[in-house]
């Protein structure tokens, strides 16, 4: 199994993120023919959105985190805020 051939949700946030920077480093040089462009530009879309929900999902765990009088403490996410 080649690794474009993984499903970017099975991807660490730093795996997506790897990939993604070499994707769009292959895509600046402008060497690749249009049918692989379009090809690995869906590829970088989707490493794309799988980062970004990761770092919601993180910004939300971090929200999440209140300090109080005895330390750190957690408590629900707001959402909507």
């Amino acid at each position: 199994m080649t690794r474009e051939s993984v499903d970017p949700s099975q991807l660490s946030f730093e795996e997506s993120l790897a990939e993604l920077e070499k994707i769009v480093a292959h895509l600046e040089r402008g060497d690749v023919p249009l049918a692989d462009s379009i090809r690995i530009y869906k590829r970088g879309a989707a490493l794309k959105a799988r980062c970004e929900g990761q770092l919601k999902d993180a910004q939300l765990e971090v929200d999440q985190i209140v300090m109080g009088p005895d330390g750190p403490r957690t408590e629900p996410a707001k959402i909507g805020q």
